[in-house]
């Protein structure tokens, strides 16, 4: 599995930005990149990707966190680097 790493600058979450909503967190999904929002944002359009092509992870995409997600283990973790 190939781990995406962060672009220097994240504009956002594609759902919000093409809709005009608002979001809380991102998180960059680790199977094609796309950066949704989180579960705090009113349009849960991380896993709602997931839910759509059934990608299973996901990485914060915010300044300083370092953590992923793991979809269908339910399962937060840390890559060793």
């Amino acid at each position: 599995m190939h781990f995406f790493n962060l672009p220097e600058e994240v504009e956002g979450c594609e759902e919000c930005l093409a809709t005009g909503m608002r979001w809380v967190h991102l998180r960059m999904c680790q199977t094609c990149g796309h950066v949704g929002c989180c579960d705090d944002s009113a349009g849960k359009h991380a896993t709602a990707h997931h839910k759509g092509t059934g990608h299973p992870i996901v990485r914060s995409a915010e300044p300083g966190e370092d953590w992923s997600w793991c979809y269908p283990d339910e399962l937060l973790f840390r890559l060793a680097r």
